[in-house]
């Protein structure tokens, strides 16, 4: 989309300057607002024309029956879909009779702009009735980040060239009409009409409906208030029925006259509590939000927004666009977690309903990372959220025949709700995920009280999974057969490189939790026998390698198979799995996904420079990129191999994913894993940045307090330095500079070509490793370090038409 005419690229908002219909359900998911807890895509004010309408609150759903041609043991029952709640956002007007449609009448100009730095979503237009009466029109719109329930709109419309009667209509609309689904399994399934009406009120300039969902039983109330300001003769009235709320303000606007409204909405759910309780609930919010104030709100978005910058902002010199990219990435990313306090971050956040609004591992392993280093206060509401689900991960395991805690590949209220096993139930590889996230958010925080609670709960019950999935063969090895790893064009394979690293991480993990919290662990039934067994198995973990090539296997016999007729498909055939059976993929060596390079960056110590690099040149050639989680892990290994122009390659096509609508489903909602991908492609990759640190393994001493800073001392732990950078620029950039959260400190590391500055802006001392050197940072002073030159080597090719997209 920013190669369309209509948008520009700036450093710190997203503009469009003229409206596009061509391209309309595409930029309502980039102008998206969300919080966590609520998502508005970013629909015209006046509801039409749209691609897809879409309110949502974060956990209502709705289930449906998965078909099956054969049922089978175990197979997932019901499916779940994110729904378009009550829609608060509408306000349409009416110049002398005629809707203001942009599709009749004359447009003279539109332009909408999103202030990453603001969080306010802004539109101007000009507009002439078929009639011949010009108006022009303001407004402003947020999600607020203060206040979880709350948005809100600020109106204005202004007659130009002559008397215009105006009549704004501020409206509530349930159950509106969506879009036909389409039948690319990665768009949302379409449930008609899924809220029943419970209550609709409409007094004075107030308005609120109540709704059930039927299967759910989840109970949505959506309330709304209005301040107005307006010309002496200005009137309103509101009415209401089951589906529609409408407060209708008129009034008779001289040349350069305005009518403005401020309209402030407040939304809740729950599946548990009466209705009285949730209509007080939003009447409450509805209250608080009026007493703040529209200047209020935005004074409290700039002061929430400032804060995060302060720690996230990613400076690009040489590269507009992936400036621009980087901070639209940032933005949204903080949007989709900065309220949704103990709920699931779906894989689109609240953008729109692709992959049915489902969360996936693609959380814990993309964009909690992120989060950790740049927002670490939303990460364990999210980890939390995932710990609320282990009861039905149990539950699972047991109906699968395993111990421990099975959670699922793609949910919405925790259970697995993927009707094709293969990529679903024995995709194990997200058990280690969430294990490795729990462990990486308490080991960059210090927080001990999580650690003690839900992060142990989480690791000796993953680690149990492994313990019973695995087995031992006669020689002492232990094998993890029939699995998914991430790269899903390889299913049900033996000893999936990256679900057994990843699995031995997690086991070892869980050993040093246990003995670091002894009695907690007693209370699961985990003690130092169980430890021990672990890390025995740990250390017997299959590894797949074929000396013959001199590489590891992405699995057990993966560089037997038949390579792809790379040379015989044609671009317009990619992604694959939409044009070939998956039969065919699954026994030939093609990889949808960066899969054994993902397993070299989320587990660097289990593999040699040298092994490395023949990894990475082997893989390259048989990896499609079928998934947007692909060319961030590709960009960061390239960058650490040696070949800096195919690494910004990459880092350019996850940057740009979703503003140049690459996998031509922007329409459905924002890929916030490859948002997070930029993020990793620009830090892990162009800046080198490697996180190398554990909590102590001793008994708990009990203290919070000082478990994150004992990480720059020797007093370690014998985790080592913690921070190690080996940085290096693209001949496209001329400088890279970024702050991350690390052990309660904050870290700022500035490159250029020939030099980094590191700078400790808060907190102790901290070791850090550059290109090797060891160098302790004070908030005293800078150190400037050089930068090795580099003598680029040829970079290994791709399948043909699978180059970078850029």
């Amino acid at each position: 989309m920013i190669p369309h005419p209509s948008f520009a690229t700036e450093p710190w908002q997203l503009r469009e300057t003229e409206l596009d219909l061509d391209v309309l359900a595409q930029s309502e998911s980039v102008f998206a607002l969300s919080n966590g807890h609520l998502g508005w895509r970013g629909n015209l004010d006046e509801g039409e024309p749209h691609g897809l309408p879409g309110s949502y609150l974060n956990g209502v759903h709705e289930t449906h029956p998965l078909p099956y041609a054969e049922a089978g043991y175990g197979y997932p029952e019901s499916g779940q879909t994110a729904i378009n709640v009550t829609d608060g956002k509408v306000v349409r007007l009416l110049v002398d009779d005629h809707p203001f449609d942009l599709r009749y009448g004359r447009l003279h100009s539109h332009e909408r702009v999103l202030d990453f730095r603001t969080g306010i979503l802004s539109r101007t237009a000009q507009w002439t009735t078929p009639s011949g009466r010009t108006v022009r029109l303001t407004t402003q719109r947020l999600v607020s980040l203060a206040q979880r329930a709350v948005a809100a709109i600020a109106y204005t419309v202004e007659a130009v060239d002559g008397p215009a009667t105006v009549a704004v209509q501020s409206e509530l609309v349930a159950n509106e009409q969506l879009p036909t689904a389409s039948d690319d399994p990665r768009v949302a399934a379409v449930i008609d009409r899924p809220l029943r009406p419970e209550e609709h009120h409409a007094h004075g300039t107030r308005l609120r409906l109540v709704h059930c969902t039927g299967a759910t039983g989840q109970r949505v109330a959506v309330a709304a208030d209005h301040l107005l300001d307006g010309p002496e003769g200005t009137t309103y009235a509101a009415e209401s029925e089951p589906d529609v709320a409408r407060l209708t303000v008129t009034a008779e606007l001289a040349p350069g006259q305005r009518l403005s409204l401020v309209k402030f909405v407040s939304h809740g759910w729950s599946a548990q509590r009466s209705l009285p309780a949730l209509r007080d609930q939003v009447e409450g919010a509805l209250a608080a939000a009026r007493s703040t104030g529209w200047e209020g709100l935005c004074a409290a978005q700039r002061t929430c927004l400032d804060d995060f910058w302060a720690d996230a902002d990613v400076e690009v010199e040489g590269d507009d666009e992936v400036q621009q990219a980087v901070r639209f990435a940032l933005f949204h990313l903080f949007q989709a977690a900065a309220r949704a306090e103990e709920r699931a971050l779906p894989a689109k956040g609240l953008t729109g309903t692709g992959y049915d609004g489902h969360a996936f591992w693609d959380t814990e392993s993309f964009v909690l990372p992120v989060l950790t280093h740049t927002a670490p206060h939303t990460v364990g509401p999210v980890l939390r959220w995932r710990h609320s689900t282990l009861p039905g991960a149990l539950e699972r395991a047991r109906q699968l025949g395993l111990r421990g805690a099975a959670f699922p590949w793609r949910t919405i209220s925790g259970a697995e709700c993927s009707a094709y096993w293969p990529a679903g139930t024995v995709a194990f590889h997200v058990n280690a995920d969430i294990a490795a996230a729990a462990e990486r958010y308490v080991a960059a925080t210090g927080d001990q009280e999580f650690h003690r609670g839900p992060g142990l709960d989480l690791l000796v019950h993953t680690a149990r999974l492994w313990r019973s999935l695995g087995h031992f063969d006669s020689g002492g090895v232990f094998h993890i057969d029939g699995v998914t790893g991430p790269d899903e064009y390889s299913a049900v394979a033996r000893d999936n490189l990256y679900t057994n690293v990843m699995a031995r991480k997690n086991l070892l993990a869980a050993a040093d939790a246990v003995a670091r919290h002894p009695e907690r662990a007693a209370e699961l039934d985990a003690g130092p026998a169980e430890a021990e067994d672990w890390r025995r198995t740990a250390a017997a973990v299959a590894v797949p390698y074929s000396p013959r090539l001199q590489v590891h296997e992405q699995a057990a016999g993966f560089t037997d198979q038949e390579v792809w007729d790379f040379d015989g498909t044609a671009e317009e055939q990619y992604p694959l799995l939409l044009h070939f059976p998956y039969f065919d993929l699954y026994r030939k060596q093609v990889v949808k996904q960066a899969d054994l390079v993902l397993a070299m960056l989320t587990c660097p110590e289990a593999f040699t420079p040298e092994e490395k690099g023949r990894n990475f040149a082997y893989y390259e050639p048989l990896t499609v990129r079928d998934s947007s989680l692909s060319a961030c892990c590709q960009a960061v290994l390239a960058a650490e191999t040696g070949h800096l122009g195919l690494a910004w390659a990459y880092t350019r096509e996850a940057a740009l994913m979703d503003l140049d609508d690459l996998e031509h489903n922007t329409r459905d909602g924002l890929h916030m894993a490859s948002l997070a991908g930029t993020w990793i492609a620009l830090v892990q990759g162009t800046g080198g940045l490697r996180l190398h640190y554990g909590l102590p393994t001793g008994p708990d001493t009990g203290s919070d307090s000082t478990a994150a800073d004992a990480g720059a001392s020797e007093a370690d732990g014998g985790t080592g330095t913690p921070v190690h950078c080996a940085p290096r620029l693209p001949s496209a950039l001329t400088r890279l500079a970024f702050t991350i959260r690390v052990r309660n400190r904050r870290l700022r590391l500035e490159i250029d070509r020939t030099s980094a500055r590191y700078a400790l802006l808060e907190g102790p001392p901290l070791q850090v490793a550059h290109h090797g050197e060891t160098v302790w940072l004070t908030t005293d002073a800078v150190a400037d370090l050089p930068v090795p030159p580099l003598a680029e080597a040829p970079a290994p090719r791709q399948p043909r038409g699978r180059a970078p997209r850029t």
